[in-house]
């Protein structure tokens, strides 16, 4: 397991339930199986955030940077950079 996804795997098995009703995921391995199956995206900018969901069509109309980072789709990485998990 490199690195950045043990990062994104730790991350997320910690904060999953912003994102999802109930916890799908307790294990590291679990984890990074999720986010390798729902195509989640290392991200190093709100900048990059913006174009990347912008590319998937979503709609950010009126979404100042901030409420973009609020996002419950949106977990800061301890390298500051971002994960995005599409649910």
């Amino acid at each position: 397991m490199e690195n950045y996804e043990k990062e994104c795997a730790e991350v997320f098995l910690k904060e999953q339930c912003r994102l999802l009703p109930e916890p799908a995921v307790s294990t590291l391995e679990e984890a990074m199986a999720f986010l390798e199956d729902c195509c989640a995206a290392v991200l190093g900018s709100v900048k990059e955030i913006r174009a990347y969901w912008e590319e998937e069509g979503v709609d950010l109309e009126g979404l100042s940077d901030e409420e973009l980072l609020e996002q419950p789709e949106v977990f800061l990485l301890p390298s500051g950079k971002y994960l995005v998990v599409e649910a």
